[in-house]
């Protein structure tokens, strides 16, 4: 049996508000709030005590989602560096394709947003970036240009 769809891709978050405007400024929608806990978190966690508020944000078009979630119970653990750099296993990152990458970045800076290097010319097909969000969250930028 093959999978129908992905989801979402959580991410767990300290300062939800921030999260939640940087994910808006990038052109995300807010679909909705919710406070997770009970016996069905703590089963499919494996925590103990889960209290949790989660925010789901989408893509324009409707098909990627972002489960962003705030642990009040137990509380995140801060496993590292948040600047860690792009090639630790198991590091994370979201890419997203934008219109303008130039005017994507100029937007996010203000929401603490840094280019983890440059935008980079991919042949005559991309621009590329990765810039580093709030709580050292990785996002990828794409602007097609043909």
């Amino acid at each position: 049996m093959a999978i129908q769809r992905l989801d979402n891709v959580g991410i767990v978050v300290e300062d939800m508000e921030a999260a939640i405007a940087f994910f808006v400024e990038l052109g995300m929608e807010l679909e909705g709030r919710a406070e997770v806990e009970g016996l069905f978190a703590d089963q499919c966690t494996g925590l103990d005590g889960v209290r949790c508020d989660i925010a789901m944000v989408r893509t324009p078009d409707g098909h990627g989602r972002l489960e962003l979630a705030k642990y009040r119970n137990p509380a995140a653990i801060v496993a590292g560096p948040r600047n860690r750099p792009h090639n630790v296993l198991g590091t994370h990152r979201v890419m997203f394709a934008v219109d303008d990458i130039e005017d994507t970045v100029a937007r996010l800076r203000p929401h603490g947003a840094e280019l983890l290097g440059e935008i980079a010319r991919f042949e005559d097909s991309y621009l590329l970036c990765y810039i580093r969000g709030p709580e050292g969250i990785i996002v990828g930028l794409a602007e097609q240009l043909c």
